[in-house]
């Protein structure tokens, strides 16, 4: 059914966009209604405009927290064209119909952003805003909503192209946008003021971006959230929905490594899994010692790396295929020898996420946790002799690795190198089996070499398998009923042992 807009309620905060709409409704003949800072905008114009406090006969009182809350308003809105008692009750107490609402919410998550200072916030909780969207939307019947500026334009082709008809298709689509805009804003303020303990999984993300496929190509996907807030994307096709995954894992990973004024960090992600990883002086050094470590699984990979890529790191990439490259900076001669395939896809990095919880979907719910940050609690020495200098770092080097690994999960080091990984295995034994084949494959010597595991060993097959391939010093969380098996075998070979108290699950 076709409705004609005879009447409209424009209230924005702002006003960039709105020049054109308005004066379109003018030169359709359309009354304009407005309050505040959007009629003095109106006016300027040129523009007749009938402010809001005739209709209430009350001004905007109490600093502005109460300008259009009132029967004459919301009467306007909600009011159903079709229902005589609705019409007659109007027409009592001289009510006009309103058939246009144009209604935008203050700055909230902005203001949060902003500012620490909670009277600032407070203040821009939007109570009249929401309330004659969610009317409007309610009535979308009989009634248009265009509740956020980025709909703007399709209101104005709507009034040109159809003379300010309606029809209840669009009115619906509008109302369902509305809907959501509330929703968002809702969540946000319930969120700012969320306690530990919260009823509901409170989360809403904007910027919806349709992937090609999903992790499969039968699957779709979508990806929510603004990634030019963290990246500028230098070359390259669209990021995929397994690229995405992948660059997650690769900036939790490098992440760790962060901190690390005088080293450069280079790692290699392949389906999540960190294949290669490497901490040497320069990034070219640590390009290649991440690369030795799985030349093979690098292929396709994700790359990420804490230092600028300059020409000779640029030279080295280029002669491997892979997806992805992430750096905080390139030089102009690197970037130009990478740009030389145009799907590549490089980013800048701007900035970390910010999360402080990981979200994932199971059965019918959501599971949510903290972040897991850190690398150990403790670090308790329990083997047969303390580390030397050179295993501490390797150790807590490895620590990181591991934790960036698919569970069960051991990681060999030697150097600050990855060079053997085993992980996704069910059992830990068999995660080690791989570990040391992967080493054994690409000729590396474990002699002198330092394991780290993500959970404790439930035996001492562990270490006495790792004391065999060449480990001498051992990480691991603690906390088997038999843990004594395994520190009593470092004892008695003169291994070293760290219990770290953290375990490090990843699944």
């Amino acid at each position: 059914m076709n409705k004609k807009i005879q009447s409209a309620l424009i209230s924005v905060f702002y006003k960039d966009g709105l020049e054109n709409i308005v004066k379109e409704l003018s030169s359709l003949g359309i009354t304009i209604y407005s309050t505040g800072g959007t009629q003095q905008f109106i006016e300027q114009l040129g523009i007749k405009v009938v402010p809001v406090e005739n209709l209430t006969s009350y001004p905007s009182i109490l600093g502005g927290r109460v300008k259009t809350l009132h029967p004459s308003v919301f009467g306007g809105i909600l009011g159903k064209r079709d229902d005589a008692t609705h019409l007659q009750e109007m027409k009592q107490y001289n009510i006009p119909e309103i058939d246009l609402v144009i209604v935008d919410l203050y700055p909230f998550e902005e203001t949060v952003a902003s500012t620490s200072e909670e009277k600032l916030i407070i203040e821009k909780i939007d109570i009249g805003g929401p309330s004659m969207i969610r009317g409007a939307a309610k009535n979308f019947r009989d009634v248009v909503v265009v509740a956020a500026k980025k709909d703007y334009a399709e209101l104005e082709k709507l009034l040109k192209e159809q003379k300010g008809e309606t029809t209840i298709a669009q009115r619906r689509s509008f109302a369902a946008k509305a809907f959501e805009v509330v929703a968002h804003y809702d969540v946000a303020i319930a969120k700012y003021f969320k306690s530990s303990e919260s009823l509901y999984f409170l989360e809403s993300v904007t910027n919806p971006k349709a992937m090609r496929y999903g992790e499969n190509p039968h699957q779709s996907g979508v990806f929510y959230g603004d990634l030019n807030k963290l990246f500028d994307q230098l070359n390259g096709k669209e990021l995929s929905y397994n690229n995405l995954v992948d660059v997650d894992a690769a900036m939790q990973l490098i992440e760790e490594f962060s901190d690390d004024k005088n080293d450069k960090t280079f790692a290699i992600i392949k389906h999540t899994n960190v294949c290669g990883i490497a901490q040497r002086a320069t990034v070219k050094e640590s390009w290649d010692a991440a690369l030795a470590g799985d030349p093979e699984s690098a292929f396709g990979g994700v790359l990420v790396c804490n230092g600028t890529i300059d020409k000779a790191t640029a030279d080295a990439i280029n002669e491997i295929f892979f997806e992805v490259l992430i750096a905080p900076s390139f030089n102009e001669d690197a970037l130009a020898i990478l740009k030389s395939k145009k799907n590549r896809i490089l980013l800048q990095l701007k900035t970390q996420p910010a999360n402080s919880e990981q979200y994932k979907s199971v059965l019918n719910g959501v599971l949510v946790q903290g972040v897991d940050k850190g690398n150990f609690i403790e670090w308790k020495e329990v083997g047969g002799r303390e580390c030397n200098k050179a295993e501490k770092e390797n150790l807590a080097f490895a620590n990181l690795v591991c934790k960036h690994l698919k569970s069960n999960a051991i990681a060999l080091v030697k150097n600050k190198q990855l060079v053997g990984k085993g992980c996704g295995q069910t059992s830990r034994i068999d995660s080690l089996r791989q570990a040391v084949e992967k080493a054994r494959q690409f000729n590396f010597d474990l002699k002198d070499a330092v394991l780290a595991s993500d959970a404790f060993f439930p035996f001492n097959d562990c270490v006495k398998m790792g004391h065999e391939a060449g480990i001498t010093a051992f990480i691991q969380p603690g906390g088997s009923v038999r843990d004594k098996d395994s520190i009593e075998y470092c004892v008695e070979n003169k291994l070293a042992m760290v219990i770290t108290g953290m375990r490090h699950f990843k699944h």
